[in-house]
């Protein structure tokens, strides 16, 4: 079963036991272009769902990276900063931005699953 969730910001969580990985999705790589750079918050910070966790910028824009969820940064990819082209290679895998220890893992449950990420998307056109 994929677990992954989405939101209305673009961004996914996969959740593995208390920690959740966290990146944007293969929809918000394509709008942005080119990724050329990315901000990542410090490992022990602890954010809030909903707000600014990361920077991602590209040829076209810079957009913030929101929380998906609650909790406590516990891992932060190094590898997309070094290279950011990461991020559109592989939005979904080894593209990922940052790994949360949840506070709340109840706030998975308001998040969209593929198929009504899918369809969310497919409005946006």
């Amino acid at each position: 079963m994929n677990t992954t969730r989405f939101t209305r910001d673009h961004e996914w969580v996969r959740p593995e036991g208390d920690v959740a990985v966290i990146g944007i999705t293969d929809y918000a790589q394509s709008q942005l272009g080119d990724v050329v750079y990315v901000e990542l918050p410090e490992i022990g910070r602890t954010v809030e769902q909903g707000k600014e966790a990361a920077v991602v910028e590209s040829a076209k824009a810079a957009s913030e990276v929101y929380a998906p969820v609650s909790g406590e940064i516990v891992a932060v990819n190094d590898a997309i900063v070094g290279d950011p082209a990461k991020v559109n290679a592989d939005a979904m895998g080894e593209g990922w931005f940052i790994k949360i220890r949840l506070a709340n893992p109840t706030e998975l449950d308001a998040m969209m699953d593929e198929a009504a990420y899918q369809e969310f998307v497919a409005e946006q056109h």
